[in-house]
């Protein structure tokens, strides 16, 4: 997206929130007794750089909320500027994502969508991910090939959470399909519901690093948004 004519945000419905956690309850357990890996992808072209700051602050809760199952490793993907994507080594603590996000300046570019989709897919086949968070507000590819590549991550068992950031109808379209395709799911947010965000982010964390039961527990403790986990649980 150009850095001006910025579409209005469009915020989270409380059905909308529903719908995501149910679509996270629904997910089957993730293999526990090791730490859980998440990959936490952001677009950091020029129209993202107010939803990075915010990412950096928020972070801290993913590893904060999962410290009790063992610990969650995430691995920073980001792209901007000219064919610029680039991923970080998989890290343990807050401080050392926290430092790699606050490195990073966005800059004006074309989504790169597809790459993210096919960096998880060789992650994924080294190793187990548990899930990728992708945090974005536009896409200017073809949508095909990101379905294509959507339904090899799903063969591999890695679910996609996107974080959709205002009104694009045809983000929103390809989010929601990429999501489907992956066994994941797609929630809008804005700036007025960075709560929402943490808390959102926290639960998906949960679960990629201790599975439905450990998502269920944290569901009762947390309250709030992600209280509504548990009564989406099924028995």
């Amino acid at each position: 997206m150009a850095d001006g004519d910025k579409l209005p945000a469009q915020r989270s419905s409380q059905a909308e929130v529903d719908a995501f956690l149910r679509r996270v309850a629904a997910i089957p357990p993730a293999h526990t007794g090791r730490r859980g890996r998440l990959m936490f992808a952001m677009d950091a072209t020029a129209s993202r750089e107010p939803t990075w700051d915010r990412a950096c602050r928020i972070q801290g809760e993913m590893f904060e909320a999962t410290a009790a199952l063992g610990g969650l490793d995430v691995q920073l993907v980001f792209y901007r500027g000219f064919r610029e994507c680039q991923a970080s080594p998989w890290v343990g603590t807050a401080p050392d994502l926290l430092r790699r996000m606050t490195a990073v300046r966005c800059l004006a570019g074309q989504t790169q969508i597809g790459r993210v989709l096919a960096h998880a897919i060789k992650e994924a086949r080294q190793e187990r991910v548990n899930a990728l968070v992708f945090v974005g507000d536009c896409m200017e590819e073809e949508i095909d090939g990101l379905a294509h590549k959507a339904g090899e991550l799903g063969l591999l068992g890695v679910p996609a959470f996107l974080f959709h950031e205002g009104a694009d109808p045809a983000a929103r379209a390809a989010f929601e399909t990429i999501a489907r395709l992956t066994g994941g799911a797609c929630c809008p947010f804005d700036a007025s519901s960075a709560q929402q965000l943490r808390d959102l982010l926290a639960a998906v964390a949960v679960f990629a690093a201790g599975g439905r039961a450990a998502l269920e527990d944290f569901g009762r403790r947390r309250g709030g948004v992600a209280g509504l986990l548990t009564s989406r649980l099924a028995p």
